[in-house]
């Protein structure tokens, strides 16, 4: 149900805000949440309305961000965290008429970023992940709801892609088949996140798992403030994080460009990556986590090249498209990516070995 002008100035009364109300104008920024941002004589604020078809469970986002928030209030409340505004019964989301909303004060001298420009905004973001999943390192991350089934399970999507092959549309099957069978090559990806599992070197933290730029504060200066956007906080390894991050910081272009000779890797990002997030998180990795820093790269890329193509195999059924075939395009644009990746693995490894 669309909110309307009448029930967001319900859902605002529900708040002891100070100042005289003055407006709600909606942001086009984001992709998941419908957000506005309203406009007092004595300041200003965010509100959200959570995507219920995505987050089937809005009151575990909730749950997991009052915790956490707790949790650094009291053990380190120098550490910048954005967490809602309680309504005057201290909840932090409220539900009217089928919709879940919050409200967060919005921070001054603040903005976020669309697109990556630059290496030294790639060290903040990466910095800003690890200071997060550092601040948190006490808290019981067994406490954690999930707030997305399976999200970064990348056994789980294997196994969906072999279902695929068997049940698929099989004109489509026939068409892909050099990318099944070069994803079928690289089942080994699988076979070591199997084994990460296994591995008590690998420690399961409070994590993020969505790095992108936009999740970022930064203020006017160019530094970053916080990490935002927290409902897929949920418990996880590194490598959601830095893969995320590989994926994403490291080629100049999305995963929607169809001209696949722009996408290549650029070394200073990764390591602008590795500066930014080690710097913050060295005292928690173990070694053997540190050495799968470039793993995380072909963990996500190859996780999310299956899920394109599972879905194109499927006959687009989960992910939205706006034109025939764009599933296919957007899985041969991540195994480019993984490619390069693989290409300049050598080249990568050297400068973080230095």
């Amino acid at each position: 149900m669309p909110a309307t002008e009448e029930l967001l100035q319900e859902i605002i009364q529900h708040y002891d805000l100070p100042g005289e109300q003055l407006q709600i104008l909606p942001l086009e920024k984001g992709l998941i949440n419908h957000t506005w941002k309203v406009s007092r004589s004595q300041g200003e604020y965010i509100l959200q309305k959570i995507n219920t078809h995505i987050f089937k469970s809005p009151e575990s986002i909730a749950y997991n961000i009052k915790n956490i928030g707790t949790y650094l209030t009291r053990h380190h409340p120098r550490y910048f965290f954005v967490r809602p505004v309680p309504d005057r019964n201290g909840n932090e989301m409220i539900h009217e008429q089928e919709g879940y909303y919050r409200l967060f004060p919005y921070v001054t001298d603040s903005r976020t970023l669309d697109v990556l420009q630059s290496p030294q905004q790639a060290f903040e973001a990466a910095r800003q992940f690890g200071l997060f999943t550092f601040h948190c390192q006490g808290f019981p991350v067994d406490t954690l709801k999930i707030t997305l089934e399976d999200f970064h399970n990348l056994t789980l999507r294997y196994q969906q892609f072999s279902q695929a092959l068997a049940s698929g549309v099989p004109e489509r099957i026939r068409e892909s088949k050099d990318l099944i069978d070069y994803m079928v090559s690289q089942r080994s990806i699988v076979d070591i996140y199997e084994s990460i599992k296994a591995n008590p070197a690998f420690q399961v933290r409070v994590t993020h798992h969505d790095t992108k730029i936009s999740n970022v504060l930064f203020n006017s200066r160019g530094k970053g403030l916080c990490v935002i956007d927290l409902d897929t906080v949920m418990p996880g390894y590194f490598i959601s994080y830095v893969g995320d991050m590989i994926r994403t910081y490291l080629s100049p272009v999305s995963e929607e460009e169809g001209d696949l000779s722009k996408i290549v890797i650029r070394e200073e990002f990764f390591l602008a990556v590795w500066k930014g997030y080690i710097g913050a998180m060295e005292d928690l990795l173990s070694q053997e986590e540190k050495e799968f820093f470039l793993y995380s790269g072909k963990f996500m890329i190859y996780m999310q090249a299956l899920r394109f193509l599972t879905d194109y195999l499927n006959g687009d059924s989960y992910y939205k498209i706006t034109y025939k075939d764009q599933n296919l395009l957007r899985t041969r644009n991540q195994i480019t990516l993984l490619q390069q990746l693989l290409y300049k693995e050598p080249a990568l490894k050297a400068l973080i070995s230095t």
